[in-house]
C-alpha cells in the first residue's frame, strides 16, 4: 500500500491529519522522544501530548517516560482487529444497500416480491384506502370479504370501484347479494373460471397473487406506473371485457361519469355518428406540467387506432388498444385534446370525463 492510500484508509478509520502523521512516522521510527516526533511530523509542540494520549487510548501507540515522555507504536493486533471488523461493517452496508436499492428501482419505482400471500392483502387495502379516482380489483367472494370495509370506505369517497369476481367450476361459491355490493362498488362481473388476485388502485399501485390453487403461494407489489398500466391491460381483457356484469350502481341517466377514455369513446360514437351534440367536464391533469385542470365544452371528434370501417360499428378492446382521445371544443372556441392513462401526444390526461347533456340536431 502507498503512502497516500495509507493516509486515506487512517482518515477512514477516523484519525485526525495531525494523528496520522505522529502514527505513520512512529511506524517507520519505531519509537521517539515526543518532541522529536513533534519535530519529524510537523506537529505543533504544544499539541503533540494530546495527540499522544489521543492516540494510545486508541491502542494506536503506547508512551513511556524516558527522562522525558517518548512513544512508540503498538504492536497493531488490536489495531488490525478492529479496522477489519469496521470494514465487515461497511461491506455488509454496502450490501444492504444495493439490496434496498435493487428492491426500490430506478427513479423511486418499487417492485416487491413477498412469500405472505397476506401481505399483498395488507397492501392492497391499504391502497385501496389511499385511492382517489379508481379501484379495479379481481378477487373471489371470500378475499371481497376481506377487503369490504376499505372498499366501502372508498366507494364513499367518491372512488369508482370495479370488481371482478372468479370463481372454480370444481368449488362453486355463491357471488355477494346485491345489497351486500350496494354502497361499496360501481360494478362488479363474473369470470367462471379462477383467476390471480390483482388490485390497481389510481394506476399507481398493484397488487398481485396466484389464484389460491397454487401450492407455492406468493405475491408482488408494483408501485410503478408503467407494470401498473400493463397489468391493466391484462385485467381489462382476461377479467373484466369478456365476462356478463352481475350488478351495477352506475348511472342510467345523465351525467354520466366514466374514469376510463376508452370505454367513454365506445359509448358515444354512436351519439356522434348520428350528429349528437355532447356537453362534457372533463378533470385531469396537462401532460406537460402535471397540474391539474378542469375544462367544458363539446366533443366534437373521437380519435382512435385500428377503428372499424363501419362508422356504426361499436370500436371494440382491442380497436382502441392503442391512441384513444376527444377532441372537446370550448365555449371560447379553442380545441382540446383529451387522451386517457399516460397520454403523450394530447394536452391533458383525463381522469374523469363528465358527460353532461347531449342533443340531436333536428331534422328539416
Amino acid at each position: 500500500m502507498e503512502l497516500d492510500e495509507l493516509r486515506e484508509g487512517l482518515t477512514e478509520a477516523g484519525l485526525t491529519k495531525y494523528e496520522i502523521s505522529a502514527y505513520v512516522h512512529l511506524l517507520d521510527m519505531g519509537s521517539a522522544p515526543a518532541t522529536e516526533l513533534a519535530e519529524k511530523a510537523d506537529i505543533p509542540r504544544s499539541r503533540i501530548y494530546d495527540i499522544l494520549r489521543d492516540l494510545e487510548d486508541q491502542s494506536y501507540v503506547e508512551t513511556y517516560e524516558q527522562d522525558s515522555l517518548h512513544a512508540r507504536a503498538r504492536e497493531p493486533s488490536e489495531v488490525f482487529e478492529r479496522l477489519q471488523s469496521k470494514a465487515a461493517t461497511l461491506e455488509a452496508t454496502a450490501e444492504e444497500i444495493q439490496s434496498r436499492w435493487e428492491q426500490a428501482g430506478v427513479s423511486g419505482h418499487r417492485v416487491s416480491y413477498v412469500k405472505r400471500v397476506e401481505t399483498v392483502y395488507e397492501r392492497a387495502k391499504a391502497a385501496i384506502e389511499n385511492a382517489e379516482n379508481q379501484v379495479e380489483l379481481s378477487v373471489t367472494p371470500d378475499q371481497f370479504e376481506k377487503l369490504r370495509p376499505a372498499l366501502r370506505d372508498a366507494y364513499q369517497d367518491d372512488v369508482f370501484v370495479m370488481i371482478s369476481f372468479n370463481t372454480s367450476p370444481e368449488r362453486p361459491t355463491d357471488l355477494p347479494e346485491d345489497s351486500t355490493l350496494s354502497g361499496i362498488i360501481s360494478e362488479a362481473r363474473h369470470r367462471h373460471l379462477p383467476a390471480p388476485f390483482v388490485l390497481i388502485a389510481d394506476r399507481d399501485v398493484t397488487c398481485f397473487a396466484p389464484h389460491t390453487d397454487p401450492i407455492d403461494q406468493y405475491g408482488i407489489i408494483f408501485e410503478d406506473q408503467e407494470m401498473t398500466y400493463v397489468l391493466r391491460w391484462y385485467f381489462k381483457a382476461a377479467l373484466w371485457e369478456s365476462w356478463p356484469t352481475v350488478f351495477s350502481a352506475r348511472s342510467t341517466t345523465l351525467p354520466v361519469t366514466y374514469v376510463d377514455i376508452r370505454e367513454c369513446i365506445r359509448d358515444i360514437v354512436t351519439i356522434l355518428s348520428d350528429n349528437g351534440h355532447i356537453k362534457v367536464t372533463v378533470k385531469g391533469q396537462t401532460t406537460d406540467k402535471r397540474q391539474p385542470i378542469e375544462l367544458s365544452g363539446t366533443i366534437t371528434d373521437v380519435v382512435y387506432a385500428n377503428g372499424p370501417t363501419d362508422e356504426d360499428v361499436v370500436p371494440s378492446l382491442s380497436n382502441l388498444a392503442g391512441r384513444a382521445a376527444i377532441i372537446v371544443e370550448t365555449d371560447d372556441g379553442e380545441e382540446h385534446r383529451i387522451g386517457g392513462w399516460g397520454a403523450i401526444l394530447e394536452h391533458i390526461e383525463a381522469r374523469r370525463i363528465i358527460i353532461e347533456s347531449v342533443e340531436y340536431e333536428e331534422e328539416n
